[in-house]
């Protein structure tokens, strides 16, 4: 639990030695001080403000807080001077229930606040008027949830709640059709790649690829063989005239021989008849 203190020193506890245009979420609840002290147009960025059970009594010397959302007021002595909250006109949730407003004129400076959505007087003394939800709506057009119900009295929760499935299913719509694009995308790349792939062209190309490379073979295993046999033949003739040769060379020897045989069996023959 917080200790009680003074406004100005629970600031500057709060702060924790942060420049005021850095906070952006400020806590002071139940430190005592029944006006606004301490807190000045500095804190720039503050987005929510709770003061619950100061016990102040009045809102004068609010400073004006452009990029406030959220006010927490419950548990004071606020009877009025609403006005004082002019300077805040981005304020959406706004509490004041547990203080001592009784009258519906006491609202009417809450109609400039156009962005006020919620709106919180339970335990209000105003609340005990019979037509008290009726009355709030009609003043204050710009707000749909009054004591955390709407006109149609569903709560807050809910209709939140209610909201973020809505969204979650508009999400997953997107989804959904960003998936079907895809799938789309793909089916023509696909139908791209068929078109692009055609059997009978390439099939046909790749036969008379084959075809020549085959008829290319040929040629050159005709052209290897051809000088080959020939230089055999080449080669047998000169062996069959070398042969030839050989015999005419030995043919001529012998026959040298034999005739000087016979000359000299003929020199014989006439020794005798001599």
């Amino acid at each position: 639990m917080k200790m009680s203190l003074g406004l100005g020193k629970r600031i500057e506890l709060e702060m924790r030695g942060r420049p005021a245009d850095q906070i952006l979420d400020l806590n002071l609840d139940n430190c005592r001080a029944n006006k606004i002290e301490g807190l000045t147009s500095d804190f720039v960025n503050l987005q929510t403000l709770s003061l619950i059970n100061l016990g102040l009594q009045s809102l004068e010397g609010f400073p004006k807080l452009g990029n406030l959302r959220k006010l927490e007021l419950s548990d004071n002595r606020i009877s009025g001077g609403l006005n004082h909250l002019a300077g805040c006109p981005n304020l959406t949730h706004l509490s004041l229930s547990g203080n001592k407003i009784k009258d519906f004129d006491v609202l009417d400076p809450l109609k400039d606040l156009h962005f006020l959505r919620s709106l919180d007087l339970f335990n209000c003394e105003v609340t005990n008027n019979e037509q008290y939800r009726e009355k709030v709506f009609a003043k204050l057009t710009q707000i749909t949830y009054l004591d955390g119900f709407d006109r149609e009295e569903k709560e807050m929760e809910d209709i939140d709640c209610e909201e973020d499935d809505d969204e979650d299913d508009d999400e997953n719509e997107v989804d959904d059709d960003e998936d079907d694009d895809d799938d789309e995308g793909d089916e023509e790349d696909d139908d791209d790649d068929e078109e692009e792939f055609e059997p009978g062209e390439d099939g046909e190309d790749d036969d008379d690829d084959q075809i020549v490379e085959g008829g290319e073979d040929d040629d050159d295993d005709e052209d290897e063989d051809a000088p080959a046999g020939q230089e055999d033949g080449d080669d047998d003739e000169d062996d069959e005239e070398g042969e030839e040769e050989e015999e005419g060379e030995e043919e001529g020897p012998r026959g040298t021989k034999r005739k000087h045989a016979e000359e000299e069996e003929g020199g014989e023959e006439e020794d005798e008849d001599a």
